[in-house]
């Protein structure tokens, strides 16, 4: 199940609180993307400088950018990936996504080699705004660390983390 955050600058604006009953509208889709919520996955691991990445079965790991960080952005007209073959770090920049507002790294949540990489953002970068955890995806890596990335953020976790990033 999905949890909301709120996006701090759509909330600030309409004077919403991020309290209340905890009713949902039940209309309302799951992974939904709207002005006012980004949505944060169960299952996945985050960083604080707003990646996710899904490991997978298959021993890869899957890496992108967060529901949270593509809302900040806004519209992204850019991505640059690196070639399948080269070596991330944890923590180190392996690209960046342009948007109509900034420019900004991308850093891998866990160090390895990357084996693919999604070259549908060279022609449709709008994917990561559309679908950041689905079509939007950036990389994929074959971990050098395994368990590395349980030292990562869970979804309740990152959502704290949003919480009072954007309280500031």
């Amino acid at each position: 199940m999905a949890l909301r955050i709120w996006a701090s600058s759509a909330a600030k604006a309409l004077k919403l609180s991020s309290t209340g009953n905890g009713a949902r509208a039940a209309a309302a889709p799951a992974f939904s993307i709207s002005r006012f919520f980004s949505t944060v996955q169960d299952g996945l691991k985050y960083t604080p400088s707003h990646e996710w990445v899904k490991l997978d079965g298959d021993g890869l790991a899957t890496v992108g950018i967060t529901d949270h960080a593509q809302d900040h952005l806004g519209e992204v007209v850019f991505v640059e990936l690196p070639e399948p073959g080269a070596t991330v770090s944890a923590g180190g920049s392996f690209g960046n996504v342009e948007s109509v507002k900034a420019t900004s790294d991308v850093n891998s949540p866990v160090s390895g080699e990357v084996v693919e990489v999604n070259s549908k953002l060279s022609e449709t970068p709008g994917l990561i705004n559309t679908s950041p955890y689905e079509d939007g995806w950036m990389i994929k890596v074959k971990p050098s660390s395994p368990g590395e990335a349980d030292g990562l953020l869970d979804a309740a976790k990152y959502t704290k983390h949003c919480e009072e990033e954007d309280a500031h």
